[in-house]
């Protein structure tokens, strides 16, 4: 996942700011957020910052970039490329730095100082963003470029650049009167406000729920990893002797596939699809005021609902583009889905199970499915996958695909002990990166994996050069008193998809700051991510990184032999929950409610129009939705990973016909896709480096999906019944 600055919002903290406070009383002090870095490469010295030092660095950056945009409209020159836009994209350096690292440490780690201060910057920041996209005058001088670019002499990426500036002012409501300006900012102020108590819901409701097992036999089946994980945890909230499971992945996970005690996993199973649906930390009312505030927005702006204004403003363009892709992979996912449940209930009579499948059962028996069927059993194959051995790995694609290197930095800055920094040099040996990883859980970091910077990359007029910073954050299986981290198949591929949008935002030559690294279009930034994940799994790679922890043994052909040959198993699961959730979304996106929904009534509606197998719940259901309802970053817009999933399984049959580490293939997606940022269209990229552009029927192949003569169709209109 791509996150993007203050479009993903959660509680977070400095480690280090608590010791630092002290500091902040010296009246001699410097806020290090006002003055140079020194430190390698223009790390944040992160030990320096002291809770106090962001809002005055907040409210700093904010004058600053106010005067840099009255110098702007006040400029009696004529408008042009550089008095302009290379001005107006020079103009927030200060209030980029501050949240930049705000916006990074505030997902990583928490503290009720650090959610206090959250209440306050997110507000400051949204207003002082609406304020500049609002200024006529300054709209003025960017509207003055795009009616006349095609007599300014401007290149590809410049002409590029003005037409979506033009785009992004018109689509944060330039062309309102005051009356609806003032309106709009209100509303985003609000949307920004329920971000907030969405996230502070989610993250306290996760970290509250615990599943207390005092029973030996009621462990039958886990790992031995996962029992000692759950001994330390319950050591650690005071449950000495008894094992703890929480909702975090590496703990809920495992649980769901190897118990053998049902009961357990049904716990589990319904304690995390009723996450944040009730009690104190019900997001159920938060959801209903974020729908109909987003619903009032929209008709601000034009378009007759939330998903027409989010889709308009990438590749898919409409929601029906959107819809129409999803559904020509729902009915090959739901058919295999029926596969998969006839498989697996044919082994639960087998051994005498007086039962239908249900959904806490789904993890469980597809695992006995594949060791029947494939004699593959994933506790083998974690053996090979230290968290080290796979950090090899990405590094050995990179250096291969891409002729780059990663030297650690023992001693450079870092926001937590568990982080590690790496110098990213080129063939030639000149720096391109830094690079940073935060790879395990804790109960101060929301869940999932992200990718993001701490500065971006860019290249001035003046030959000035500025390269980014960029780091990869997890929740992966913490490493055991007798064992290192040993990463599960998901969590494998997860690691190679961050590290992909990490080359992505590393790797970036675009001279402008708008257009480099990921800040391309939503539904292409999972391009260079997805494709990565294709590499983990490679004979020719596996050779070269996963070795067992024990005996160091290279993984055998064998084993190798079992992961291709079930490289596909239980994709009917996988697809049907992924695609739901994405159809989801968009229905929610479609609504204009004056009044509150009824949300799980919604969910049953969609999930009926679907005919949506009942042993699969939506990938996330809405209370815990993050993507769509923590942000906006990717409301009406989960749909993007499997839209990029067509350009990434199309992408890597090139590599699979040329050779996966072929020089000019990797050369070709290097400079089009991954260098190129958003300098031009993301479709005439992806055509430059593939020659053609793609078709689903790749998507399909990938996931082993069956297609059907004809896309199912599907009246999803007034799906929720509103």
């Amino acid at each position: 996942m791509k996150k993007q600055l203050l479009t993903v919002v959660a509680a977070g903290a400095c480690l280090l700011s608590t010791t630092n406070e002290t500091r902040a009383m010296n009246e001699n002090r410097v806020n290090p957020f006002l003055a140079a870095y020194d430190t390698p490469y223009e790390i944040p010295p992160f030990e320096k910052i002291a809770y106090s030092d962001y809002i005055p660095a907040l409210e700093q950056g904010i004058a600053e970039q106010t005067a840099a945009v009255e110098a702007i409209v006040n400029n009696k020159e004529k408008p042009n490329f550089e008095n302009t836009v290379l001005a107006f994209e020079k103009s927030g350096d200060l209030l980029n730095r501050v949240m930049l690292v705000f916006s990074s440490l505030d997902e990583c780690l928490s503290s009720p100082e650090m959610v206090e201060i959250a209440e306050k910057a997110y507000p400051m920041y949204s207003v002082h963003t609406d304020k500049m996209m609002m200024d006529e005058r300054l709209f003025k001088r960017f509207k003055s470029l795009y009616d006349n670019r095609d007599n300014l002499g401007l290149t590809g990426p410049q002409r590029r650049a003005v037409e979506e500036y033009y785009k992004s002012f018109t689509r944060a409501g330039a062309l309102l009167d005051p009356q609806k300006k003032a309106e709009l900012s209100d509303i985003n102020t609000r949307l920004t406000d329920l971000y907030l108590k969405f996230n502070k819901n989610l993250l306290n409701a996760t970290n509250a729920y615990e599943l207390v097992v005092d029973d030996a036999s009621k462990l039958s089946g886990l790992p031995s990893s996962s029992i000692d994980q759950a001994a330390d945890e319950a050591k650690a909230r005071g449950h000495e002797g008894k094992w703890v499971f929480t909702l975090h992945a590496p703990s809920r996970l495992p649980l769901l596939q190897y118990a053998d005690n049902r009961d357990l996993r049904r716990q589990m199973y319904e304690a995390y699809t009723t996450l944040a649906s009730g009690g104190e930390y019900n997001n159920y009312p938060v959801i209903n005021e974020i729908l109909k505030t987003r619903a009032k927005k929209a008709a601000l702006l034009g378009y007759p609902d939330y998903a027409s204004y989010m889709t308009a403003n990438v590749m898919a363009k409409t929601t029906a583009n959107a819809e129409e892709l999803l559904l020509h992979i729902w009915q090959p996912a739901i058919n295999r889905v029926a596969e998969e449940v006839k498989e697996m209930q044919a082994v639960v009579d087998a051994e005498g199970g007086d039962f239908k499948i249900a959904p806490w059962d789904y993890c469980y028996y597809a695992e006995k499915v594949r060791r029947e069927k494939y004699a593959l059993d994933e506790n083998e194959v974690r053996q090979y996958f230290s968290l080290e051995n796979v950090r090899k790995g990405i590094f050995t694609m990179a250096e291969r695909l891409y002729g780059i290197s990663f030297t650690e930095m023992p001693d450079a800055p870092k926001y937590h002990p568990e982080v590690k920094v790496y110098d990213v040099k080129d063939s030639a040996g000149n720096h391109l990166a830094v690079f940073m990883t935060d790879y395990f859980p804790r109960d101060s970091k929301r869940q999932g994996a992200w990718m993001s910077e701490f500065k971006g990359s860019f290249v001035d007029p003046d030959g000035t050069v500025g390269r980014p910073i960029i780091y990869n954050v997890g929740n992966f299986s913490r490493p055991t008193s007798d064992a290192p981290a040993l990463l599960t198949l998901d969590e494998v591929e997860t690691m190679f998809h961050e590290f992909g949008h990490g080359l992505h935002g590393m790797l970036s030559k675009a001279a402008l700051r708008s257009q480099s690294g990921t800040n391309v279009d939503r539904d292409f930034v999972e391009l260079p991510s997805q494709i990565h994940e294709h590499w983990a799994l490679e004979p020719e790679l596996l050779k070269e990184y996963a070795f067992h922890y024990k005996t160091g043994e290279v993984i055998p052909d064998s084993l190798i032999t079992k992961l291709q040959a079930s490289a596909t198993h239980n994709q009917g699961f996988t697809t049907t929950e992924l695609v739901g959730a994405a159809l989801l979304d968009l229905q929610w996106g479609k609504l204009n409610p004056a009044e509150d929904v009824d949300v799980e009534g919604f969910e049953r509606n969609v999930a009926a129009r679907l005919n949506m197998p009942a042993e699969v719940q939506f990938r996330y259901r809405s209370p815990y939705f993050k993507h769509i309802f923590g942000s906006d970053g990717y409301a009406s817009g989960y749909y993007t990973y499997l839209w990029a999933e067509v350009l990434d399984s199309d992408g890597f049959e090139l590599f699979a016909e040329k050779g996966i580490f072929d020089p000019e293939t990797a050369k070709s997606f290097k400079e089009n896709i991954l260098e190129a940022g958003g300098s031009e269209d993301p479709m005439e990229l992806y055509v430059k480096f593939r020659g053609h552009e793609p078709k689903v029927d790749a998507l399909l192949r990938n996931r082993g999906l069956e297609p059907v003569k004809e896309p199912v169709t599907i009246n999803l209109t007034n799906a929720g019944g509103m």
